[in-house]
């Protein structure tokens, strides 16, 4: 009993050092990724998880500064503005941009538009986070192979370009250094995900690597003139930020424009994150309390020299293996980095750059999900092309025009499905009133002189005409083929409208428009079980008063039924 507790005690006690490890050299490595000094990232670590301890609703959720966000706003502000000619006016725009993004963000919240983050389909997210996970590794191979001048270009070709080019300025101490640490990041991310109780390993090692790589700096500092450092970082915590919103000048568009795109992508990283976690614990997080939780905090960040935070998910896999219970945890993490602040920034003095490009490189691989890529083909090819157009827009062109061509894949396929809605078939269980998909169920049989079709959608006028001509040309293959086995005279179409659950007046025009060119083919149409609002529109309209007292049905099998004894009935 004792040796249990005693490894309870130190499980819990190795967590709480990795959870006041992690903000940290995320901190420093992601601020440098956002082309931000590495003190704005240990900013970013303190203020907003202090505010989302209060307003948020996940228990597990980790706040702090993620890569892609920071790949992003680093991509779409160095594209006018350099930090190195004018740093004032890059920091202006980046705590404009944040102020912009938490604005964005609290605004769907409080309006209950957090559909709009829907639009980024699992697909599309795949291929944008892959192609973003490899233009940051690349980004890093300047930090990696020591070169000085590198390009501010995002493409994958003039990266490649500029690391070819500048392979004179190749340190081969930083090499060596950059890729021993490389390995030892990958070394013990793949123990962790082969021996999940060793999750510590990979959570600790950034920050091992870090205090390794600086105390081998400062014992080689004569010989390591190769090796570039941080240097001198500011004591002290947030300064205030008001001062440098920029609201007026030539690239307020650029700051807007930025917001809005590290905001959808940071608020859909920060929401997945925490419905991932809550559903493992089975509870539930209020999406529109996280919008505003999430934006409340980037607003106050803003000012207080932060730029664009949201939920981790290291951070939040450390405080989900930790047993975290409540958001208590973002104060701890925030208690780490006040102390850092206040006591430990001189010891990041000869913390070479280097360890922080292999910090970057380790943590952005996972972003590559081979495997979802791989299911995505063999399930739905539409999603693969998808997916492949989201990967390759980020690569070869931009990466805020490879989340654009994501966004805008996700809405074609959503009007692709709107404006194409599927119809099937059904056919009778022998035996049974069950009626199926006869192209699933091979057991399922044509009813002679019927036509039974099902569809899947509701009825708009994006898709009302699609429908007509859908059904007619079902009508047509269906006299053709009873033509051509001498079968039974068509004579009934039923429509079964269970799945339909919505339809505007342009859906009930075409009903109309239906019934009367099937009834000047001597043939009749019937409804099957329209359901809520859908009836209510039918008897409203009074289209349903020209289908007749036996134009609707509750089931197939009572259509069926009921309008063949009638036939029957019928010299």
């Amino acid at each position: 009993m004792g040796m249990n507790c005693n490894r309870v005690e130190h499980f819990e006690e190795s967590t709480m050092k990795i959870q006041t490890e992690i903000p940290i050299h995320q901190g420093i490595s992601y601020a440098k990724l956002a082309n931000l000094p590495p003190i704005i990232g240990l900013y970013s670590s303190f203020v907003p998880p202090l505010i989302y301890a209060l307003l948020g609703s996940s228990k597990h959720l980790g706040v702090g500064p993620v890569s892609i966000a920071s790949l992003v706003m680093g991509s779409m502000l160095s594209e006018t503005v350099s930090f190195t000619q004018n740093p004032t006016l890059y920091l202006q725009l980046a705590f404009t941009a944040t102020f912009v993004a938490g604005l964005f963000q609290a605004s769907l919240g409080i309006l209950r538009l957090g559909f709009v983050i829907d639009f980024l389909s699992k697909a599309t997210l795949v291929g944008f986070m892959a192609g973003a996970a490899i233009i940051v590794s690349l980004q890093q191979l300047k930090g990696l192979l020591g070169i000085v001048h590198f390009t501010n270009k995002m493409q994958i070709i003039p990266v490649l370009a500029s690391v070819y080019k500048q392979k004179d300025e190749w340190s081969w101490q930083t090499v060596v250094m950059g890729f021993g640490f490389l390995a030892f990041l990958l070394t013990t991310r793949h123990i962790s995900l082969r021996k999940p109780k060793l999750f510590w390993a990979s959570a600790a090692a950034p920050l091992t690597s870090v205090i390794l790589s600086t105390i081998l700096v400062f014992l080689l500092r004569n010989k390591a003139h190769h090796i570039s450092i941080i240097g001198h970082l500011a004591k002290g915590v947030n300064p205030p930020s008001v001062n440098l919103l920029y609201f007026n000048g030539p690239h307020l568009g650029l700051a807007i424009k930025t917001g809005i795109v590290t905001g959808i992508l940071s608020l859909t990283e920060g929401i997945a994150v925490g419905r991932t976690f809550a559903a493992l614990k089975n509870y539930q997080v209020d999406g529109n309390k996280e919008m505003m939780a999430i934006g409340i905090m980037n607003i106050a960040g803003s000012c207080t020299s932060c730029y664009v935070t949201t939920g981790s998910f290291s951070r939040s896999a450390v405080n989900f293996n930790a047993g975290a219970q409540t958001a208590v945890s973002n104060i701890i993490m925030a208690s780490a980095v006040l102390v850092t602040l206040l006591f430990l920034m001189p010891l990041f003095y000869y913390t070479p750059t280097v360890v922080l490009a292999t910090i970057i490189i380790a943590a952005v691989i996972g972003l590559i999900d081979y495997q979802a890529a791989y299911k995505l083909w063999k399930v739905d090819k539409l999603d693969f092309l998808a997916c492949m157009c989201s990967f390759f827009g980020v690569l070869f062109i931009s990466v805020p025009l490879g989340l654009s061509i994501a966004v805008a894949i996700s809405v074609f396929k959503i009007l692709l499905h709107v404006s194409r809605p599927n119809t099937l078939v059904l056919g009778n269980i022998p035996g049974t009133q069950i009626f199926h998909n006869i192209n699933q169920y091979k057991e399922a049989l044509r009813v002679p002189s019927f036509l039974i079709l099902a569809v899947e959608s509701p009825i708009y006028f994006a898709n009302s005409t699609y429908l007509r001509e859908r059904i007619l040309r079902w009508v047509r293959e269906e006299e053709e083929r009873i033509k051509a086995n001498n079968g039974n005279e068509l004579k009934c179409i039923i429509l079964d409208m269970t799945a339909v659950t919505a339809i505007d007046t342009s859906g009930l025009e075409t009903l109309g428009e239906l019934r009367k060119v099937l009834e000047q083919r001597s043939l009749q149409l019937v409804l099957v079980n329209p359901v809520g609002n859908v009836m209510e529109k039918l008897h409203t309209s009074t289209i349903l008063d020209t289908f007749g007292f036996k134009g609707v049905y509750l089931t197939v099998g009572e259509a069926v039924a009921d309008i063949s004894s009638s036939n029957k009935a019928q010299p």
